[in-house]
C-alpha cells in the first residue's frame, strides 16, 4: 500500500528524538472530491509550493487510483512522447516560517480500497507521532462574495475553530476518502480538525483565495503553525480575484447584479436574525433556482473565457 522512504523517515525520527511538544501537524487534501473554490487544493499547493519538503512515504498510486477516470498527463514532441506526469501520493516532512516541523498528505483521491488506505494512514499517524490531522475543502453556498467567509469547523477538535456556528444538523452525503479518514481517524482517538470554508456558489468551479485565506488563518491559529508566505499569496489573489469579480459585474448584465443583491439582503437578514436571537429571518426575494442557474454558468463562462475571446475579456 505505500513504502518509507529512509531519509525522510529518518529525519522525522530525529525530530521525534528531539522532542516537538506533543507531536507533529499533519494537513492532508486529496484531488477528485468536491472542493469548492478550490480551496484545499490552493493550500495544500501553497504549502508544498512555499516550504523545502522531504518525501516520508509514498504510497502504491498503481493500486489505488483509476487511470481511465483521470488519465495522468504526458507530453508529445514532434514524434515521440518526452514526459508522463506520474500521479504522487505521498507524506511530507516541511518547516514553517518559524522552523517548527510539520507533515502534509496530499495527492490524488484514492478511487479503491479506502478501508485499507485509511488504515495505512492511521498507522502512519501512529508511527510519526502526529497530534493533530488537519484538513480544508470548500463547499457551495448561497452566500455573496461581498461578505466575509464563513466556515464549518468539524471533527473531533471543532472547539478550536471558535465562533463558528454550525449550519447544518443532518444530512446524509457522498462519501469521500478523506470524510473516511476523518471518521476513523476519530473513532481511533486520534485528533482531527477540518475547516470547510463557504464558497460562494457562483465561483465555486473557479479558484477562491478568499475562502482558502480564511481557512489559512484559521489553521494557523489553531495549530500554530507560521505560514506568512502563503498568507501573504492568497491576500494578493483573494485582492485581484476581488477586483475581477467587481469588473465582471460592473460589465454584466443587470441580472447578475440583482442576484448578487439579493444574497447580501438574504445574508443580511439571516445575520440580523442571529444577532437577534430570532430562529427565522425576514424571507427575502431570490430569483428561482433555473435563473441563478442560468446567469451563474454565463458568469463562469465569461470567468473563463481566454483572452481576445469574445468581447475581450480576460478568463
Amino acid at each position: 500500500m505505500y513504502e518509507w522512504e529512509p531519509a525522510g523517515l529518518r529525519a522525522v525520527d530525529e525530530i521525534l528524538d528531539r522532542g516537538v511538544g506533543a507531536g507533529l501537524v499533519m494537513f492532508y487534501h486529496f484531488e477528485g472530491f468536491i472542493d469548492a473554490g478550490a480551496v484545499g487544493e490552493q493550500i495544500a499547493a501553497g504549502l508544498l509550493e512555499q516550504h523545502e519538503a522531504r518525501t516520508v512515504a509514498r504510497f502504491d498510486v498503481d493500486r489505488l487510483v483509476d487511470y481511465r477516470a483521470r488519465r495522468p498527463l504526458m507530453t508529445f514532441e514532434r514524434d515521440r512522447w518526452t514526459a508522463y506526469r506520474r500521479p504522487e501520493l505521498a507524506v511530507r516532512l516541511l518547516r514553517d516560517a518559524a522552523g517548527a516541523p510539520f507533515l502534509v498528505l496530499s495527492g490524488p483521491e484514492p478511487d479503491v480500497e479506502w478501508e485499507r488506505f485509511t488504515a495505512a494512514v492511521r498507522t502512519i499517524v501512529e508511527r510519526l507521532g502526529v497530534r493533530l490531522s488537519v484538513t480544508s475543502h470548500g463547499i457551495p453556498m448561497g452566500v455573496p462574495h461581498t461578505r466575509p467567509v464563513g466556515l464549518t469547523p468539524h471533527g473531533t477538535r471543532a472547539e478550536l475553530v471558535p465562533g463558528q456556528p454550525s449550519f447544518f444538523d443532518e444530512a446524509q452525503v457522498p462519501g469521500s476518502a478523506a470524510a473516511l479518514l476523518e471518521f476513523r481517524l476519530s473513532e481511533a482517538g486520534h485528533d482531527v480538525l477540518g475547516v470547510a470554508a463557504h464558497v460562494p456558489h457562483y465561483l465555486a468551479r473557479s479558484a477562491y483565495p478568499d475562502a482558502a485565506l480564511v481557512a489559512v488563518e484559521a489553521i494557523t491559529a489553531a495549530t500554530g503553525l507560521v505560514l506568512p508566505g502563503l498568507a501573504q499569496t492568497l491576500r494578493t489573489d483573494a485582492h485581484r480575484a476581488q477586483n475581477e469579480i467587481e469588473r465582471q459585474l460592473a460589465e454584466g448584465d443587470d441580472e447578475l447584479v440583482s442576484v448578487v443583491r439579493g444574497l447580501e439582503q438574504q445574508y443580511d437578514a439571516i445575520a440580523g436574525a442571529a444577532t437577534r436571537g430570532n430562529l427565522v429571518a425576514e424571507p427575502v426575494d431570490l430569483p428561482s433556482a433555473d435563473e441563478l442557474g442560468a446567469v451563474f454558468e454565463q458568469f463562469l463562462a465569461d470567468r473563463e473565457r481566454g483572452p481576445g475571446e469574445g468581447e475581450g475579456r480576460p478568463g
